[in-house]
């Protein structure tokens, strides 16, 4: 019997760049044996290659700041509608879940909230409405609704009355054992010793790097902080971050997009400093619990829901005389932060390998088009 047909909807870059798209990813790797799959993506030469056995359809990114992401979406959902022959739509992202009630007309679906983008303040007031009007739709969906977060799941269910499966983000962990060494580009930008890392893939405020460097220069500390990140998301910010660090020995290296050197970064480092505002699950926080580098994050509910206090090292969110006490803690206990991160990596291993996170979308499919 031939495959089913399934498409994936609101993915951006493929191969990935982190986020949303690392994810879909993972989960691509292992579908693509069961499903016939075809992904909506920005042109880029290496698509077509990227995961063998993965179709593509590839659209130009349209340069347009605030509504070029829309537009894209937009011609994605013409082409569906004109020339799609799925038996299912997958909706990645609730802001391309606009587009929901179009799609419903012709298309089962699944659709996956990976984080709420209105509580990002780099959002206009428009962009808010946007995505609070985009969120009804999903919760709306004649087909399945998951998220990736249990504290979503909470917050979808007491807000809509409506349930929502959780099914977690998960690792492909036999990428993650494959490391380059990370000393050429370290070398590159004068980082010859030890150091933090704070790594993300936009250096925007909900990522909270400012509390982190606030709270260095508060202890006067004179070792490296490295920071990896797309810098051109918001320019002002990142050269308020560098105002603020000029007491500092910082090293800001642009985004890292190989994963294999991201992953030498990684496990080089001391410590990794992860003080996010704001999360849906992060795919970074698993990535370094997995790599064995012993973790100081923030508190939030999102990270709280994944690790405990006996794996990482927990700040008060946004707290910088907390985050400040808790650096100088782990500095002079190095074994009990090692101890965590043994702990935390063997969690990660265990609960978190993206086979869970798969064979629960294929029974969710299955259950849709009435296959078994």
């Amino acid at each position: 019997m031939s495959k089913r047909k399934i498409v994936f909807f609101g993915i951006k870059y493929f191969p990935s760049k982190g986020g949303t798209s690392r994810v879909a990813e993972s989960l691509l790797k292992g579908l693509k044996d069961h499903f016939d799959i075809t992904v909506y993506c920005y042109k880029n030469e290496l698509a077509a290659e990227n995961i063998p056995g993965v179709k593509t359809i590839q659209f130009s990114e349209i340069p347009i700041k605030g509504i070029g992401v829309f537009l894209y979406y937009l011609r994605c959902c013409i082409h569906l509608m004109v020339k799609g022959k799925y038996d299912l739509v997958h909706v990645h992202k609730t802001d391309a879940a606009f587009f929901l009630p179009i799609l419903e007309r012709k298309f089962k679906t699944v659709s996956t909230s990976h984080a709420i983008p209105y509580y990002d303040d780099k959002w206009s007031k428009f962009g808010k409405f946007y995505f609070r009007i985009a969120e009804r739709f999903f919760m709306k969906a004649k087909g399945a609704v998951t998220s990736i977060s249990r504290s979503q799941v909470k917050y979808y269910s007491g807000k809509y009355g409506r349930s929502v499966n959780f099914i977690p983000n998960g690792l492909d962990i036999s990428k993650l054992d494959q490391v380059k060494n990370a000393d050429s580009i370290l070398e590159k930008h004068g980082v010859n010793a030890n150091y933090l890392l704070f790594a993300a893939r936009r250096i925007i405020p909900l990522k909270g790097c400012h509390t982190l460097i606030r709270a260095l220069d508060q202890i006067k500390f004179n070792g490296t902080l490295v920071i990896s990140g797309d810098e051109k998301q918001l320019p002002a910010y990142t050269q308020k971050l560098k105002n603020e660090a000029s007491n500092l020995n910082v090293k800001f290296l642009g985004y890292v997009a190989d994963q294999q050197i991201l992953n030498g970064l990684i496990k080089g480092a001391d410590f990794f400093i992860f003080p996010s505002e704001i999360e849906g699950m992060s795919m970074m926080l698993l990535e370094v619990a997995f790599n064995g580098t012993p973790l100081i994050c923030s508190d939030i509910p999102q990270n709280t829901d994944v690790l405990s206090e006996n794996e990482v090292l927990f700040f008060e969110s946004k707290n910088v005389n907390d985050l400040a006490q808790k650096i100088e803690y782990a500095y002079k206990n190095r074994e009990i932060m090692n101890e965590r991160a043994t702990k935390t990596k063997s969690k990660i291993k265990n609960e978190y390998d993206i086979g869970y996170a798969i064979g629960l979308y294929i029974d969710l499919y299955n259950d849709l088009i009435g296959q078994k």
